[in-house]
């Protein structure tokens, strides 16, 4: 009977050996157990001894003449109930008639050196279930074990002195190790394991073994980044538990000027092991910096253990004081008439960026004889202003009167203020239209969006448009989105061929402008050309740039694109809730009702115009949108097919406008009859805006689209009305003044 005893005790305690052996013990453990098992018999017999003493020992501190473990071990089915997830009763190291838990110290500390630890080590001893930590000895509640050359531990048994916190997931049935920030989660039987999230592999398969589960030393060891070493003359591992905590800092400052700025230090630091940070040290920290040049600021902080971080240090480059920009213009000349172009030259500088000029009283011509004064402010990127005037004087004498001045000189896409209420007095440009194949699908009604639901429904194939302006009302986030159904047999083909889309933002005319300028844009570049393949019965999201920021509670979107489709596809326009999928949504969904606004589905939505007389030589006029000349589309409405539908100022169609023969100096402006108006046309391939300073007033601003020169010219412009602007529009053509030097 004590000779069985003494065999147990020694398996157990070469077990233990190789449970806390790091990865290079362990290949000795395996090394030494496959020498050993070349002298021991076939038969089960073991050689043993009780006294280490007595026994001959190898290089390695590992005893000779042991089996290996591996053969003593019974494994379990997973359960539950596994080491450090449910205390299993009388769990612990039963040493006949007595069990002594893990939980706590057994018996005073031997003063030896050999196994005093300090706060932060814990000692695992060689060939004994002992292990030692901040002065006390405890007993591992299961043999450590060597399998297959690796080392396996009991969680607990390192989990309790390491002081992480252990839990179970029953719904994944993982065991899980928390330490701050970092967890490691193992399944049962397996090879592999999650650190953080990523799946990684173990030396080793767990298992479990008398309800404690069991896994390789080094696979925590080396995921949470701890050392240990080997002390073979003492016969024990030192793991060391010791965790920095983690220091860092930045600077909120884009720039740092030499005795001005307050530098805004943002410290951060944590502790791995969550202790409280309770000291902190800064070295060349400064609030301001009095000289300009490179300073480095180091930071570093301390735990409640007493450890203290790895020092973190950032360099800080402090400039010099910047100086303010210097104003300087100069005009052409000191002295004007009344109604003569004046030439203004800006010579400001600055040793950076200047940022806004801001002029005062700069005219391009004055009508009034006497002193005047311009004045120029300049800022620069640092917000530093100057500011410089002068003064001109202009004579009794008139080379231009205020009509004639403008209509040569105002910059093209600049406006000017003229008498608009003689305009319905000129003659008319007697023109005729063709169209185009091209079906409009307008989704505008209910511009003003107060619910999640279906704002438009249509079906359409070849040439199709999309012209798509709402404002959400509902009072929480939301997106937009258009969904191309294929209900056809055979895979359609969807081409998008141009897009302009603006917003969202909270200004109705400039979101409505931006979609044209970009509409035009894409014209331009192609840059938004894309193909697209729908399979038959799917459903896809299209012209998505609709969805890609939600919409705030008064934000408005707008949209133009044209596209092409070899097969008629349904399209559903929707606004719903920012966080819900549209697809899912979608059959839940009920049509939302119109307001005032327009909807509709309208085709031969491109109109060719196309004059070949000479025009130009009198005052003309060529009129879109009035529904005289050009006549209101009419269509349906997609929602409700019986609806009969009138898209009234024609928006959503585009126009192209050819004039053959223009006349030699002529003037042609934009003028805007129905109200205010934000917008762009393209003149012979250009963009050119109404008014680069804002908007045009209906009826007496007209902005300046183009001149033409000493001989007859082709012009063909592209125009589509911008949402949130009002109809119908002019376009004039008038005869310039004589030039006078």
């Amino acid at each position: 009977m004590k000779f069985k005893n003494m065999v147990v005790a020694t398996v157990l305690a070469v077990s233990q050996v190789a449970m806390v052996l790091p990865a290079s013990a362990e290949e000795a453990v395996q090394n030494t157990n496959q020498s050993n098992q070349a002298t021991m018999n076939s038969s089960d017999q073991t050689i043993t001894s009780s006294n280490p003493a007595n026994q001959n020992q190898s290089g390695n501190g590992v005893t000779e003449g042991v089996t290996s473990p591996d053969s003593q071990v019974q494994e379990q089915a997973p359960t539950d109930t596994v080491d450090g997830i449910t205390p299993v009763e009388g769990e612990g190291t039963d040493n006949g008639n007595t069990v002594n838990p893990v939980a706590e110290p057994v018996t005073p500390v031997n003063t030896d050196t050999t196994v005093n630890s300090g706060n932060n080590q814990l000692i695992l001893m060689m060939n004994s279930n002992k292990m030692y930590q901040n002065g006390k000895e405890y007993i591992a509640g299961y043999p450590m074990e060597v399998k297959n050359g690796v080392s396996y531990i009991s969680i607990r048994a390192i989990v309790e002195r390491a002081g992480f916190n252990l839990t179970f997931d029953n719904k994944t049935k993982e065991t899980i190790i928390k330490r701050g920030s970092d967890e490691l989660r193992f399944k049962t039987a397996s090879s592999s394991y999650k650190v953080n999230g990523v799946t990684k592999t173990m030396k080793g398969s767990s298992y479990v073994v008398k309800n404690n589960f069991m896994v390789p030393l080094t696979a925590i060891t080396s995921a949470l980044n701890i050392t240990y070493s080997v002390d073979q003359p003492a016969k024990k591992v030192i793991v060391n538990l010791s965790i920095n905590p983690v220091a860092s800092f930045k600077v909120g400052n884009t720039e740092i000027v030499a005795g001005e700025t307050n530098v805004q230090y943002i410290p951060s630091s944590y502790s791995p092991t969550g202790l409280e940070i309770v000291n902190e040290e800064w070295i060349g920290r400064e609030d301001v910096f009095s000289t300009p040049g490179s300073y480095t600021v180091t930071y570093r902080v301390q735990d409640s253990s007493g450890q203290w971080s790895n020092p973190y240090s950032l360099t800080i480059n402090v400039v010099k004081p910047h100086t303010p920009p210097v104003a300087n213009f100069m005009t052409n000349k000191d002295t004007y008439k009344m109604g003569e172009l004046i030439t203004y030259s800006d010579f400001s500088t600055d040793e950076v960026e200047i940022t806004n000029r801001q002029w005062e009283n700069k005219q391009l011509a004055f009508f009034t004889p006497g002193p005047t004064t311009i004045r120029l402010t300049v800022t620069n990127k640092f917000g530093l202003t100057s500011t410089i005037e002068r003064t001109i004087t202009i004579t009794n004498e008139t080379l231009y009167n205020r009509d004639d001045f403008y209509k040569l000189y105002t910059p093209v896409g600049d406006k000017f203020a003229f008498d608009g209420t003689t305009v319905p007095s000129w003659e008319k440009v007697n023109y005729s239209f063709s169209s185009e194949a091209s079906t409009l699908i307008r989704s505008n009604s209910p511009e003003t969006v107060y619910s999640e639901g279906v704002v438009y429904r249509e079906s359409a194939n070849g040439n199709t448009r999309f012209m798509i302006h709402h404002v959400n009302s509902t009072g929480k986030n939301v997106k937009m989105y258009v969904i191309a159904t294929n209900n056809n047999s055979e895979t359609t083909r969807l081409t998008q061929t141009s897009l302009g889309f603006a917003g969202p933002n909270q200004y109705a005319t400039g979101v409505g402008k931006a979609s044209v300028d970009r509409y035009y844009e894409s014209l331009q570049t192609g840059s938004k050309y894309k193909d697209m393949w729908i399979a038959p019965g799917e459903s896809k999201l299209i012209l998505t740039d609709l969805s890609a920021i939600a919409m705030k509670n008064g934000d408005v979107i707008s949209l133009f694109s044209d596209m092409y489709s070899d097969r008629t596809l349904k399209y559903t326009v929707i606004m719903i809730d920012a966080n819900k999928d549209p697809f899912t949504t979608l059959p839940y969904l009920t049509n939302l009702l119109e307001d005032i606004h327009n909807r509709g589905t309208y085709t031969e939505a491109t109109r060719v115009i196309e004059y070949s007389d000479l025009v130009g030589e009198t005052p003309v006029r060529l009129m879109l949108g009035d529904n005289s000349k050009d006549p209101f589309l009419i269509g349906t409405d997609g929602v409700n097919k019986n609806s009969y539908k009138v898209n009234a100022g024609n928006f959503g169609v585009v126009y192209r406008i050819k004039l053959y023969r223009v006349a030699p100096n002529t003037l042609v402006t934009f003028n805007p009859r129905g109200g205010r108006y934000y917008g762009s046309i393209m003149v012979n391939g250009n963009i050119v805006q109404m008014s680069t300073s804002g908007s045009l007033s209906a009826p007496n601003e007209q902005s300046v689209l183009y001149r033409t020169g000493d001989r007859e010219q082709t012009l063909e412009l592209l125009f589509t009305a911008a949402p949130a602007s009002n109809l119908s529009v002019n376009l004039l053509l008038q005869s310039l003044p004589e030039y006078k030097n």
